[in-house]
């Protein structure tokens, strides 16, 4: 029975709907001369511009002149079927948020990816509260109201429907760039540092862009607008150079990526572990645990040395032995040192150099060189440590000694013609 009312009255409406379509396509003659002081009677101000009946208005107009119904203001059908238009948007707004989004939310729970999972909760209330504006006012536009309170409802609805529709993006857009900024933490990319506030300048922009494009809408001047912006834009701009500079050098930073928070990093003569890069500053711990705030226009101008991304890392060292060393024990010490330092696995062997270099001042120097494949701190120096100790047994089981600086004095007038002792 339900079926059959809602049939008949589909038909009814399209039936009303293409008699209303010819009717407009058809217009009734007019005078030349007629239209003509019509015209210029509007355009005098003298006469209101007549006021045309919109979709919905002339819908229901034409039902009732279907049941012979003539009134010039509002009848009781007029506010049923406001009041109609009102309830179908409430059950289509509970229809849209417990029907549509949760089945869309399983079968988003179903996919690999989670953008959808973030996807469609932040497009439910957008969408929910974009079917009641189009309730609300359609149900308005069927009033027979005053000229005046149809402006306010053509506004009001412009700048409903712009909100919401520009509501609905904003929170898409936030929605792919968390996603986005997860993806970056999970690769361990260096733009994950700048994600926060990357996410905020793209927002306030989609914001302002949206407020400019609904303004424009409602009928103002949005170049003039920008203009006198521009104007305070400008004093703004030299009234704020550093900070201005400190965020150039922060989009520097997050293009160049020379660290991310975490790492361990040289900033001129600072050392320090980098705790928080931001649009105005970088923190710094350094070594004694004191924080070190460095302005990010500084950071862009000084030469960076990035501790924590060594490949490996590469040991030299010079070690003095006492000037009563045989070369013939020197000669042969050289190959041991060079075994010692390549039998250790954490080495490569390939790159190790040793060498009987120069003649100190006090000590006969043995230079050796060689790179740890692990860039871990504390792994080289276990490695250094066990080469140093093997190095001392050598040198003992040999009977040498190592040199330490001292001097040896001449005393003048020694007629024995032998130095005396130091």
């Amino acid at each position: 029975m339900l079926t059959r009312l809602h049939v008949r009255f589909a038909c009814l409406l399209l039936g009303l709907l293409v008699s209303g379509l010819r009717a407009q396509e058809t217009p009734p003659p007019a005078g030349p001369d007629n239209s003509t002081l019509a015209a210029a009677a509007v355009a005098s101000g003298k006469v209101p511009a007549p006021h045309t009946p919109d979709f919905l208005e002339h819908l229901v107009d034409s039902i009732l002149g279907a049941f012979n119904i003539r009134a010039s203001g509002n009848t009781l059908t007029h506010y049923t079927i406001s009041i109609f238009l009102l309830v179908v948007a409430l059950l289509a707004r509970r229809l849209i948020t417990n029907v549509v989004f949760a089945v869309l939310r399983k079968l988003a729970a179903k996919t690999e990816t989670t953008l959808d999972d973030k996807l469609f909760p932040a497009l439910e209330a957008p969408a929910a509260t974009f079917v009641m504006v189009v309730g609300v006012f359609s149900s308005l536009k069927v009033l027979k109201l005053s000229p005046q309170a149809d402006l306010y409802i053509a506004s009001g609805s412009q700048v409903a429907f712009s909100l919401v529709i520009f509501w609905g993006l904003w929170r898409g857009l936030a929605a792919l760039l968390q996603h986005g900024s997860e993806l970056a933490r999970e690769k361990s990319l260096g733009i994950a540092a700048f994600m926060p506030w990357i996410s905020k300048s793209l927002l306030t922009a989609f914001a302002i862009v949206g407020v400019l494009l609904t303004v424009q809408s409602l009928g103002y001047d949005v170049k003039a607008i920008l203009a006198g912006l521009g104007i305070g834009g400008l004093a703004f701009a030299l009234a704020a150079q550093d900070t201005l500079a400190n965020i150039f050098g922060a989009i520097v930073v997050a293009v160049d990526q020379p660290f991310k928070v975490g790492e361990t990093v040289k900033i001129g003569a600072n050392t320090g572990t980098v705790e928080d890069i931001g649009l105005r500053s970088t923190r710094i711990r350094l070594v004694d645990k004191s924080l070190m705030v460095i302005p990010n226009k500084t950071v862009a101008a000084e030469t960076i040395t990035n501790l924590s991304r060594f490949t490996r890392r590469r040991i030299e060292q010079v070690v003095g032995l006492t000037y009563d060393t045989r070369p013939a024990q020197l000669e042969s010490l050289v190959p041991e040192v060079r075994n010692l330092i390549s039998a250790q696995p954490e080495v490569d062997a390939a790159g190790v150099l040793v060498f009987f270099r120069d003649f100190g001042p006090s000590s006969l120097d043995l230079w050796y060189a060689y790179e740890v494949t692990s860039p871990d701190l504390p792994q080289s120096l276990a490695v250094r440590q066990r080469i140093n100790l093997g190095l001392m047994r050598l040198v003992e089981s040999r009977g040498l000694a190592f040199a330490f600086p001292s001097q040896t004095v001449y005393l003048a007038g020694n007629t024995a013609g032998r130095p005396p002792a130091a």
